[in-house]
């Protein structure tokens, strides 16, 4: 049986480059990020929005899919003059079309944050138990969303891209199943 050998690609020709293959490669890998001028804060606000099943033996949720594909709930920046129950329900009106809906309680807040080129985002998200009242009310995605679409309780959890809103989740089912909404 013979040795393997790994083979190792022949170089690119470098004529015509300014530049060798590996320094481009190098420049691009470890390229450097501008250094961070400002830190912003920005609060926001949402929902967890849950209907009982017609059968109402399961929860359901609605969530949204973003530009990039993940799961998540409606929620946005929180406007001057409104406060955080307000946006919530600004943006779940504006983010699924329905109105008909009841804010139960505040189930807690989401601290992250993530860079925006030059700047060190803050983002503090309050998020609420939402009730939707009418279960014929049919809800609609903004153009900017790939989806939105009622789950069973189980599959809401599986799809959440976000940790912090599944943990939320788990809290939102104890209160509604236990009909606890301080």
């Amino acid at each position: 049986m013979r040795p393997q050998t790994r083979k190792i690609p022949e170089a690119l020709p470098t004529k015509n480059y300014k530049e060798s293959p590996f320094s481009k490669l190098r420049s691009t890998v470890f390229r450097k990020k501008p250094a961070i001028q400002e830190i912003v804060r920005e609060p926001t606000a949402g929902g967890i929005i849950f209907r009982m099943s017609k059968d109402q033996k399961d929860i359901e949720i609605l969530l949204i899919q973003d530009s990039k594909n993940r799961w998540t709930i409606p929620k946005g920046h929180i406007e001057p003059g409104e406060n955080a129950k307000q946006t919530a329900i600004r943006e779940i009106g504006e983010e699924t079309g329905l109105h008909r809906i009841a804010v139960l309680c505040w189930l807690g807040k989401i601290n992250f944050k993530y860079r925006r080129v030059d700047k060190l985002v803050l983002m503090t998200t309050q998020i609420y138990l939402v009730r939707s009242l009418d279960n014929h009310e049919v809800a609609h995605k903004e153009k900017w969303m790939n989806g939105i679409r009622w789950f069973n309780f189980a599959d809401a959890l599986d799809a959440i891209e976000y940790e912090d809103i599944e943990k939320l989740m788990l809290i939102a089912k104890k209160k509604i199943r236990s009909g606890d909404f301080k």
